[in-house]
C-alpha cells in the first residue's frame, strides 16, 4: 500500500493496493473518487454500493475492489457514479460533516489533512451561525484598520448611554472609561 501526500483541497491522492489502484481528491463538501476499469466496462457490469459508511465497488459476479468502512459519513441520496468512456468510474461523494478526510476507507493509506491548502469559502456556504461570527471578525477587522471601535466596544458604548439615560441623577463627567 502506498499514498502520496502533495495536497490542495484539489489534488489528486493515488492509492495502489493488491487487488485495485485508484485516485481521490476532496474539497470540504465532497470526495471524488477514481478507478480505472476494464476497456468496455460498462454500468451494468459493475456492482456498486454506497452506504451512509460503507463503500463497496467491483465487477458483478467477479472481483471486488474494494469494500469497507467509510472514514466519515455521508449523504446517500446525494453521493452518485457515472462511468466515463467505458474506462474509468468516478465516484462522487457527498459528505456529512464539512472537514477533511485523512483517507476514503478505515485501513488504506492515510495523508496528512494539516498539508491540505483549503479552498477560499463563500459566506453562503456556511451556516447561520458561523457566518454571522465570521461577518462579525470582518466588520471588527474592518473597523480596527480604520480606528474605529469593535462591534463589542460600540454594544459596550451603547449599554453605557442607555444607563447614563436610565440615571441622569449620576454625574458621569469625571468617569474614565476604558
Amino acid at each position: 500500500m502506498a499514498g502520496t501526500n502533495e495536497l490542495s483541497s484539489a489534488s489528486i491522492n493515488k492509492v495502489e493496493l493488491e487487488q485495485c489502484t485508484y485516485s481521490w481528491s476532496q474539497t470540504l463538501k465532497e470526495v471524488e473518487v477514481t478507478i480505472p476499469v476494464p476497456e468496455g466496462t460498462r454500468g451494468k457490469d459493475l456492482s456498486i454500493t454506497i452506504g451512509k459508511n460503507k463503500l463497496s465497488v467491483g465487477l458483478k459476479g467477479k472481483e471486488v475492489y474494494f469494500a469497507g468502512t467509510l472514514t466519515k459519513e455521508v449523504h446517500v441520496d446525494e453521493s452518485t457514479w457515472t462511468i466515463d468512456d467505458q474506462r474509468e468510474l468516478n465516484i462522487h461523494l457527498e459528505k456529512v460533516s464539512q472537514e477533511w478526510w485523512k483517507a476514503i476507507i478505515e485501513g488504506h493509506p492515510a495523508i496528512d489533512t494539516t498539508k491540505i491548502q483549503p479552498e477560499n469559502s463563500k459566506l453562503a456556504d456556511l451556516d447561520g451561525e458561523t457566518r454571522a461570527m465570521v461577518e462579525k471578525m470582518m466588520f471588527d477587522q474592518r473597523q480596527k484598520e480604520m480606528g474605529k471601535p469593535s462591534s463589542d466596544d460600540l454594544k459596550k458604548e451603547e449599554m453605557l448611554k442607555k444607563f447614563q439615560a436610565q440615571h441622569p441623577e449620576m454625574d458621569f463627567s469625571n468617569a474614565k472609561m476604558s
